[in-house]
């Protein structure tokens, strides 16, 4: 077992026992790094490399470019709180910092931005650079810095840069992290100096991973080689305006003046809401529907370093306000947890940024959850205000279906040209390998020159008569809002030193990528939302939810949607706003089409119900109540499916007993429940079984062989008429993944016992099912085995913990080092409650297993009576470095739910100081 691993309960041995691990691990390093470097010189050298490598957290340094003293001030957990009498002091000093910590991490990502990993990994990057290359993150990240962002910004952005090069002055790559230690064996890489464009590229990373339906186009696309359109749609059922309420409640779009206002108005009117969805060329209908998930086109990503989650898979956030009226303070109080992938270290880095005096000179006074390689606070709250974000989910990307002619593309009945560039990748340890980027006359890069399932949507798209003649296919470019130069870095300083909801919104008005959902509150007891980001309108009958014809303009981009008409709301009467990636505002409320691939409002309506149950039964709500709602384990689906499972006659015993499991149980996902580790285990075969086995394979797990029925047919087939097919997905990417879209697939066809899904073919061992009770007792029997063959014959011992494991990695050496180096790195395994499209969304992917994948990143509870109230807590922990007692000394409170103090004012934090380092000019 790697070492730190501790089960669900989180104890902590006692201080000796601390003292002997530590002791352990660092024997452990130094014999690691000695068999790497030579017996008679690697022990010294691996002791003196780990604690090199710690941050200098006490005392006093010199650095070059301050204009006065800096105070940084940590706490128990490493937390760092700086304290400047300059903005250009402040933010040197959160460079210096976070390098400190996290540069390696801060290291890796830019070479991710910026489609150079071969230089630091060697040939096995080659493929990743290649589509990043493509992409251009960094080229227009430069063009956003040279012509884009404020004069303020980028002077932030110099400080910041000039503080991370103060820290690496005079070092050796072993001096600042050990991973550097390890690449030193193979690779003569060492570390360059920070600029501002690495920081602004960062963005781009988020916006990548946030960057809405793109992978549900691909899929869409993909489907229609087995299935027809009717079973497509089936697949991606309508959003439950009826059942699931949306973020925006109280307003709508008043086509008089043109824009959202909240209370009463007129209709939306005629607006340009998309609703046909004719995608292919027009003679398509393309369902609405959401998240499904990334396939091979974010596989070339699988191997890089999570930037801040994978895109799809049932991903999402939770975020909530709730105003004074119902709070026990009688001030707003405001949580928000993040959902995205599990990485080592964390995304988040907790921070305060604190002028000593608030004045012209000195703006900010602001605390919160930093990114690590980025000025400034994305996350938490100032003197004034707090805000939260959850991904909106709108479309921003649109893939383009291009028809090559010769050197060019058919546009309007005319072959055009593409816009070439040559990109030559450094490869450690190799030859440089030089690639050909071509782009459409918008700038759209070819993505299928670099994409082997790009290669198969062009290959497989419908399209209709009037198209060109497709050949051997049609390339894939794709349409994407964070392609052109943009000033989001602005947004994130002007929220920092926001304070009232004018200047929130000033602020959200610069956001335009990633489209994030906005919460707000303030000291005032005003509560808010605000949709911000630069969303595209679509000629009608384009909804974006399926490739479009690049040959026809018409279906290019006509606009964006208009600031003044972005949804919002401001203390509605409800007293109360959510925002778990369900659909923004109700479709007949609004003109334009923001996505047609919504989550489907399970998490929200659960929020929602346990805020309207406090409430309405007269109590007012804490931040304790708050983060206990964080901490929901409730599994809907099981609510809906268990009565029916209970019905079944099973005439098998050891079946029959797994069912009783399900007798009295309340459907809360605990890590030491059994009943849901044998609930989940039949809700993952159900899917199996009704869906997975009748997708075509590129969408199912990669090696998992079937005999499958042929095209256009969801029910059984004659062994004669299958054919045998393998899936090409990795495990943690196929479908179907069992998030709310599947909840919502299975809700609507749940009382029609003859459903053709609720058919399966015989097999060697079981018969065929013809209706749903007897797919569900054929998926109760194979849980039942499989949950033997994992856990055990004695039922006493199943837990869902024991399958719903977290395994933090460090995201590079930790995933591709050598296996003792993946050992010193990596921590593990965590056993966690929650599940699937819960509230506490511990994500996994049905089709792939029970382990998790994606989870609450961070949980914050911000309470606007009194900040030094507030709580937070952080996936891993402040520091990067595998061996210091803050890589993730957070993580067993976060398992176990609990919340750390969050201290703002100059009283709370001095009080809760451990550390101090005066940074001296």
């Amino acid at each position: 077992m790697p070492p730190n691993t501790t089960a669900s309960s989180g104890q902590k041995p006692g201080k000796s026992g601390r003292k002997k691990g530590r002791k352990a691990r660092l024997f452990l390093i130094v014999l690691v790094l000695a068999l790497f470097g030579g017996v008679a010189y690697g022990g010294y050298w691996g002791v003196s490399t780990v604690r090199a490598s710690f941050p200098q957290t006490k005392g006093s340094l010199t650095l070059d470019g301050l204009s006065g003293p800096v105070d940084v001030k940590r706490d128990g957990n490493g937390i760092p709180q700086i304290y400047a009498a300059s903005d250009e002091d402040l933010f040197m000093a959160q460079g210096y910092v976070q390098a400190q910590d996290r540069f390696y991490e801060m290291d890796v990502r830019r070479h991710m931005t910026s489609g150079r990993l071969s230089e630091m990994f060697g040939s096995s990057q080659v493929k990743n650079d290649e589509f990043l290359r493509t992409m251009g993150w960094d080229r227009v990240a430069k063009e956003e810095y040279d012509k884009k962002l404020s004069a303020s910004t980028k002077k932030y952005l110099q400080a910041y840069a000039k503080g991370v090069n103060a820290y690496l002055k005079g070092k050796d790559g072993k001096d600042i992290s050990l991973e550097y230690a390890a690449l030193g064996f193979t690779n003569d890489y060492k570390p360059q100096e920070w600029t501002p464009v690495d920081s602004v590229a960062w963005l781009k990373a988020m916006a990548w991973d946030l960057r809405g339906n793109m992978q549900e186009e691909i899929d869409r696309s993909l489907m229609t080689s087995r299935l027809g359109p009717k079973q497509i749609a089936d697949l991606y059922p309508e959003y439950p305006y009826s059942r699931n309420k949306t973020i925006t409640q109280e307003g709508q779009y008043d086509s008089v003046t043109g824009s959202y206002v909240q209370g009463s108005s007129t209709t939306a009117g005629s607006g340009t809401q998309s609703t046909s969805g004719t995608g292919l060329a027009g003679n398509t209908t393309a369902p609405d529907g959401l998240q499904s998930q990334l396939s091979r086109l974010y596989n070339v990503l699988d191997n890089v370093p999570t930037a801040v989650g994978v895109n799809g898979n049932g991903i999402g956030s939770n975020s909530w306000v709730v105003a004074g009226k119902y709070t026990i303070t009688n001030k707003p109080l405001l949580a928000n947890d993040p959902h995205l992938s599990a990485s080592l270290p964390s995304v988040w880095y907790q921070m305060g940024l604190h002028c000593t005096s608030v004045s012209s000179k000195c703006q900010y006074d602001v605390s919160g959850y930093t990114f690590a390689g980025m000025p400034g606070v994305v996350i938490g709250h100032n003197q004034d205000i707090a805000w939260g974000m959850t991904n909106s989910g709108v479309d921003v990307t649109d893939l383009y279906l291009e028809k090559i002619t010769g050197e060019g593309y058919e546009y309007d009945g005319k072959v055009l040209p593409f816009t070439t560039r040559r990109e030559t990748i450094k490869v450690a340890g190799g030859a440089n390998k030089t690639i050909v980027v071509r782009e459409t006359k918008d700038g759209m890069p070819l993505l299928s020159d670099r994409d082997d399932e790009l290669v198969k949507v062009g290959k497989k798209a419908t399209v209709d008569s009037g198209a060109p003649d497709r050949g051997d296919g049609y390339a894939i470019a794709l349409r994407w809002t964070a392609l052109d130069p943009g000033n989001s870095m602005d947004a994130v300083f002007q929220l920092d030193k926001a304070s009232n909801w004018s200047e929130f919104r000033t602020a959200a008005a610069s956001f335009d990528v990633p489209s994030q959902n906005l919460i707000y509150a303030d000291t005032n007891n005003n509560i808010g939302y605000q949709l911000p980001g630069k969303i595209p309108t679509r000629s009608k009958g384009d909804d974006g939810s399926l490739p479009s014809p690049g040959w026809d303009s018409k279906y290019r981009w006509t606009g964006y949607i208009k600031q003044s008409e972005l949804p919002y709301e401001y203390n509605p009467k409800r007293g109360y706003i959510v925002t778990a990636n369900q659909a923004v505002v109700d479709k007949d409320k609004y003109p334009y089409t923001l996505t047609t691939d919504w989550g489907y409002g399970t998490r929200s309506q659960r929020i929602t119900d346990l805020i309207e149950a406090k409430i309405k039964g007269g109590g007012k709500i804490s931040t304790d109540d708050m983060r206990q709602m964080q901490l929901d384990d409730s599994s809907e689906i099981a609510k809906l499916i268990v009565p029916k499972l209970l019905k079944i006659d099973v005439a098998d015993k050891n079946v029959r007993d797994a069912q009783k499991l399900l007798e009295g149980w309340d459907y809360t996902q605990d890590a030491d429940s059994a009943a849901a580790a044998y609930f989940n285990a039949t809700w993952r075969n159900i899917l199996k079984l009704a869906f997975g086995n009748k997708l075509p394979k590129e969408l199912r797990v990669k090696g998992q062989c079937l005999n499958v029925a042929p095209v256009d047919s969801t029910g059984p087939a004659d062994e004669n008429q299958t054919v045998r097919e393998c899936g090409q997905r990795e495990a943690d990417q196929a479908q179907p993944d069992g998030g709310d879209r599947w909840f919502e697939v299975v809700r609507k066809i749940i009382d029609d016992q003859n459903n053709d899904w609720w058919k399966a073919p015989k097999t060697r061992l079981d018969k065929a099912a013809d209706n749903r009770d007897e797919l569900f007792a054929r998926a109760m029997k194979d849980a039942r085995w499989e949950l033997t063959a994992k856990l055990g014959k004695d039922m006493d011992t199943w837990s869902w913990g024991r399958l719903h494991r977290l395994f933090l990695k460090n995201q590079t050496l930790g995933t591709e080092g050598p296996g003792v180096l993946q050992y010193m790195l990596n921590r593990g395994p965590w056993r966690l409650s929650g599940g699937e499209a819960t509230v506490n969304a511990t994500g996994w992917n049905a089709a792939g297993g029970y382990g998790v994948v994606w989870v609450p990143s961070m949980r914050m509870v911000v309470n606007l009576d009194d900040f030094d109230k507030s709580k937070w807590i952080n996936l891993s922990g402040a520091s990067g470095h595998a061996y210091s007692a803050h890589y993730t000394d957070q993580t067993d409170k976060w398992a176990k739910g609990e919340l750390l103090p969050w201290s703002f004012s100059d009283k709370a934090v001095d009080k809760s100081t451990s550390d101090t380092l005066v940074l001296k000019p």
